[in-house]
């Protein structure tokens, strides 16, 4: 049998790690770690690499008319059994170094830059929006891709094209609002509002554009509840905003601005954190995280 200790890993991230198969394809897993405000905490949460995994397999597979992705299968002989179900077998890509960020609500670093500028990455919005609002149109708000311990920072159109040229830069504008419109539109069904998400896309050996790594997940979006959502107000969500609020709480006794490390999460936080982001699989996707395959020895 197969281990993961027999594929090099050639690259590691705030919560997954690649390991090279062979020449054409990588082995994507994801851990249970979680980040926030630029540190990756010293407390996991049970069970989130399978759902970051289970979730990422069913918009794939949604999607896979309206863009070409990197995935080669969750349930493959080459994926070891110490990794089932938070490992996929991916096709190699050349990635680009843009972070591909489609917003159709106002919060976060985008509601940041509104209030200072009246636009989010160079796009000019109408006057009076606040905490939540829905946008007019989705927009296009791309980022660089930040080592870790370092934050994306927002750049605008122009900046992208500069990146990777005029022709590439339309056309990842183009895909990533095409798929956020999508995917939005499901959610909505399921009674979930996609507020925003990012997406990173790499280059096939044949020149196509393909969506890489993670897809539409509670680590790369933000998921609200559409029942009670209320502009001019912080929205309770299904993403790690929950993590990011206890640490910011009094509880936590932690100073964002200081040099320390966060503290180790609370057992209840943890639970909860777990809970939202199982919510969110299921809600969406209408399926049962049980039925997800676990790691096995």
């Amino acid at each position: 049998m197969v281990a993961l200790a027999d594929y090099p890993q050639i690259a590691a991230g705030k919560v997954r790690q690649l390991h090279a198969v062979d020449e054409e394809h990588l082995l994507l897993v994801a851990s249970d770690r979680i980040s926030a405000y630029d540190h990756v905490l010293s407390t996991p949460i049970p069970d989130k690499g399978r759902v970051l995994t289970a979730m990422s397999v069913f918009w794939f597979e949604l999607l896979a008319d309206e863009v070409p992705n990197h995935l080669v299968s969750a349930d493959d002989p080459r994926i070891p059994a110490e990794v089932r179900g938070r490992a996929l077998l991916v096709r190699r890509l050349e990635m680009l170094p843009v972070e591909c960020v489609a917003r159709g609500y106002l919060t976060g670093s985008g509601l940041a830059d509104y209030r200072r500028t009246g636009s989010v990455c160079g796009v000019p919005l109408p006057e009076g929006l606040t905490e939540a609002s829905r946008l007019p149109e989705p927009i296009f708000t791309p980022a660089t891709k930040a080592a870790i311990g370092e934050h994306d920072e927002n750049v605008s159109f122009e900046a992208v094209v500069e990146t990777v040229g005029r022709q590439r830069a339309e056309q990842l504008r183009e895909l990533t609002l095409r798929i956020y419109r999508r995917a939005a539109e499901h959610a909505r069904e399921r009674g979930v509002i996609l507020a925003d998400t990012k997406f990173e896309f790499g280059v096939a050996a044949d020149g196509s554009v393909v969506l890489g790594d993670e897809v539409l997940t509670p680590d790369s979006s933000r998921y609200w509840p559409a029942d009670g959502y209320t502009p001019g107000q912080v929205q309770p969500s299904f993403d790690k905003q929950y993590v990011r609020d206890w640490l910011t709480s009094p509880a936590s006794g932690w100073d964002r601005a200081s040099d320390t490390p966060p503290p180790p999460l609370p057992d209840e936080v943890v639970a909860a954190t777990r809970a939202r982001y199982i919510e969110a699989y299921e809600r969406i996707t209408g399926r049962s995280f049980d039925d997800w395959p676990a790691p096995s020895a």
